[in-house]
């Protein structure tokens, strides 16, 4: 029987929960050589954070696994470690530095959102923000989808700048992928700062996806939403 500290009780615990109701909603988002057990995602989660004391080589054994639960839930163990209140720099450095170094088996856009405001975002306050530019200027448009999601982690600190600046990078980027988290990003940061948004949007609104524009207005004032919205015709 599998320790209850290790990979193998983790993936135990999941396969035992299969559903195809489940299995049939996670391959919608799924490639279609991408297995899957069908678990479903508040079940998934409350066995992640029972398992929040995993030993991070256990967690990085989650990442080796060829499906996909097994690997949301590793991403969703380093998000619930990142949350606990005694985490110190180093600790927190340790979690990013699994996140980062494992960023080939995170494969769903779902895995980068659970984690990566709290586990990259929290570790680079008041740190060297390189990492977030080296991955906006990647290939890969989930790598690109961690640099614009991690700075939700950074909304209330003064940090929060190298989101607007790729922000205003990945501002054309066609990718669904990267574009939805610009606009996630701008709504957010243009609820704490509308002036902002809106000289934003007054320099990148003509190179934006439509979506992502939709995104970036929606808390702002009805009247407002629809002059934006109205600019991208045809986008």
């Amino acid at each position: 029987m599998p320790s209850a500290a290790s990979a193998d009780a983790v993936v135990a615990e999941l396969e035992a929960e299969r559903s195809d109701e489940a299995h049939a909603s996670a391959r919608r988002r799924l490639a279609p050589t991408e297995e899957a057990f069908g678990v479903r995602m508040g079940t998934l989660f409350s066995i992640a954070k029972r398992h929040t004391g995993l030993p991070l080589a256990e967690v990085v054994r989650l990442l080796a696994q060829p499906a996909y639960e097994p690997r949301l839930a590793a991403v969703c163990i380093l998000d619930f470690k990142a949350r606990r209140k005694r985490i110190d720099g180093h600790g927190r450095g340790t979690l990013a530095r699994t996140y980062l170094g494992h960023h080939d088996r995170i494969t769903t856009w779902d895995m980068v959102d659970r984690a990566a405001p709290r586990v990259i975002g929290l570790w680079l306050v008041g740190r060297d923000k390189q990492v977030l530019r080296d991955l906006a200027a990647a290939p890969e448009p989930l790598r690109r989808r961690t640099a614009m999601t991690a700075p939700l982690g950074l909304l209330d600190t003064p940090d929060v700048e190298v989101g607007w600046e790729l922000a205003g990078e990945l501002a054309p980027d066609r990718d669904p992928l990267v574009h939805q988290p610009v606009g996630i990003f701008l709504k957010h940061a243009g609820e704490r700062d509308p002036d902002r948004l809106v000289a934003f949007l007054e320099q990148h609104v003509a190179d934006m996806p439509r979506p992502a524009v939709r995104l970036a207005v929606e808390k702002l004032p009805s009247e407002v939403r629809t002059r934006w919205v109205g600019r991208q015709v045809g986008r």
